[in-house]
């Protein structure tokens, strides 16, 4: 019995074929021609690309850019900072610094996070520069735990008419760096020619933090302008020093503020020698005292996309590591962060320890980087040539 079509099907069927015909003989292959081939488009390399690509630092950052990278599903951004910082660093290095308070309290700016404030109360009593000798002691042993840069903060303004006390602090100055370490203060708003007398006594960078966008900044203090910060990381960098500048997370920010933070740092002339990367440590009695705790993943955002767009300088984790876990401070070192706060106390806030420290560095492969490692590296990166290519031999952890 045989089955017959309707008559409506097969002439579709026909016309269907008929319409198609003409477009599959353009894709036969005959001899001496080249099937049609749809021709191949080279898309522009996007912002991504470019920095993942970098050979060397560029200062012509736009906010656009620096937001782009951000915004980065933030395993592929995490993931591609830690390829760029195997460019230009040694990954199992990093960079123990040890934070002496040499004045504590009795500041006159209103920085609203701040516990050495005269304007709010929060139980710190206030008191004198610390000697030169009790400096040096501690110098010495942070040395002999490990840290090869000390740092050294006072709680004051600026530097104006405080002859004696810059005199002391270039006699800790000289001292510690009569001990083969790094050493850097931070002082305050400092002219030029102060700036030159502790390049002279020995001082190896100076830290002036911007804090956070030069939008957000007035939400936050209202005594020393975003202008005036910058002013003294340009005083600092015309004396030869190395600046030091970085921000705070979880001042009520949003994640457009970081953007703004990393979009001032990455184009200044020069980029910071150091990034500090500071999370809220609310204290008591200050305005911010009661704000919710920075998330973690603001964190690692902020430290992959400084690396992605400052591959040269070194991040460092600073106040608030003691609220990340084991797992999340390596996160950070795979991103690209590569220097820590250690020892017995941050400024005022609790900092993590010597031992604790040396503990994660054996379990995960990492070591105390050595006093002037990385200018030393910045010679070893001067060509476009990767980092991993030039090494003569693997890294060894340390106890």
């Amino acid at each position: 019995m045989s089955i017959r079509r309707p008559q409506f099907l097969a002439a579709g069927c026909r016309a269907l074929l008929q319409e198609s015909k003409p477009q599959s003989q353009s894709l036969v292959r005959k001899y001496g021609t080249v099937s049609a081939v749809a021709p191949q488009v080279t898309r522009p390399a996007s912002t991504f690309d470019k920095a993942l690509a970098a050979t060397a630092p560029r200062n012509d950052w736009t906010k656009e850019e620096i937001k782009e990278l951000y915004d980065t599903p933030l395993m592929n951004l995490a993931f591609a900072a830690g390829t760029v910082h195997r460019k230009f660093h040694n990954p199992a290095s990093i960079q123990m610094c040890t934070l002496m308070n040499i004045k504590t309290g009795g500041c006159s700016e209103d920085c609203s996070y701040c516990a050495q404030s005269s304007r709010y109360q929060t139980g710190l009593k206030a008191s004198k520069m610390v000697t030169v000798d009790s400096v040096l002691d501690a110098a010495r042993i942070a040395k002999d735990n490990g840290s090869t840069r000390f740092c050294m903060g006072a709680a004051w303004r600026d530097m104006r008419g405080r002859k004696s006390g810059l005199k002391n602090i270039k006699a800790m100055v000289n001292g510690v760096r009569g001990m083969g370490m790094e050493v850097c203060v931070t002082l305050g708003m400092i002219d030029l020619e102060q700036a030159k007398e502790l390049k002279e006594a020995g001082l190896t960078a100076y830290n002036h933090n911007v804090d956070t966008s030069r939008d957000f900044y007035p939400s936050v203090i209202s005594t020393r302008s975003y202008d005036e910060r910058l002013q003294t990381i340009q005083n600092v960098r015309d004396a030869g020093l190395n600046v030091c500048t970085g921000g705070i997370l979880g001042l009520g920010e949003k994640p457009s503020d970081h953007v703004g933070l990393l979009y001032t740092v990455a184009t200044l002339p020069s980029h910071p020698e150091s990034f500090p990367v500071n999370t809220l440590v609310p204290i008591k009695g200050t305005p911010l005292g009661d704000n919710e705790p920075s998330p973690f993943d603001a964190t690692l955002r902020t430290i992959a996309t400084a690396r992605l767009v400052m591959p040269r300088t070194i991040i460092r984790l600073a106040a608030g590591r003691t609220t990340l876990s084991e797992e999340q401070q390596v996160l950070c070192f795979m991103a690209g962060a590569n220097a820590v706060f250690t020892g017995e106390k941050m400024l005022t806030t609790a900092c993590n320890g010597w031992d604790e420290d040396r503990i994660i560095f054996n379990k995960w492969g990492l070591r105390p980087m050595e006093s002037f490692e990385v200018e030393a590296l910045r010679e070893l990166v001067s060509t476009s040539a990767p980092l991993e290519a030039k090494q003569e031999k693997p890294i060894e952890a340390t106890a």
